[in-house]
C-alpha cells in the first residue's frame, strides 16, 4: 500500500510538470523525497514523502514519463535506486526479485 501512496505522489506532481518536457526535479535529504514540477503557466506541484535515505543532499531532474515507465514494469512494491551524483544517471534495482533487472534512467539538466 505505501508504495502505491508513493507512486500516486509521482504521478500528481507529474499532472502540472511542463507538457513538452514532463521535467521535474527530485530533492534528497536525511529520510526525505521532494519531488516538484511545474509547467508554463507558473502553476507548481510538490510532494514530500518519507523514504530511506541517509547520504548529502542531492537535487536532480528527470523526465517524469521515464520514472513511470520504469515504475510500471517493476513487479516488486520496493525499489533500490543508486547514483553517483546529479549529472550521473540512476539504477533502478527491485528489491525482493527473482529475476536480475536493472533500469537506467539518465538525468533531465536542471
Amino acid at each position: 500500500m505505501e508504495a502505491i501512496k508513493k507512486l500516486f505522489s509521482l504521478i500528481r506532481v507529474g499532472i502540472l510538470s511542463n507538457e513538452l518536457l514532463r521535467n521535474m526535479r527530485l530533492e534528497l535529504s536525511s529520510n526525505s523525497l521532494r519531488m516538484t514540477s511545474c509547467n508554463n503557466e507558473q502553476e507548481k506541484a510538490e510532494e514530500l514523502i518519507p523514504i530511506n535515505y541517509s547520504g548529502d543532499t542531492l537535487e536532480i531532474g528527470f523526465n517524469i514519463s521515464y520514472l513511470l515507465d520504469v515504475l510500471a514494469t517493476a513487479k516488486t512494491p520496493e525499489i533500490t535506486i543508486t547514483c553517483k551524483d546529479s549529472l550521473s544517471g540512476i539504477i533502478i534495482e527491485e528489491v525482493g526479485s527473482d529475476e536480475s533487472c536493472l533500469y537506467v534512467v539518465m538525468p533531465f539538466q536542471l
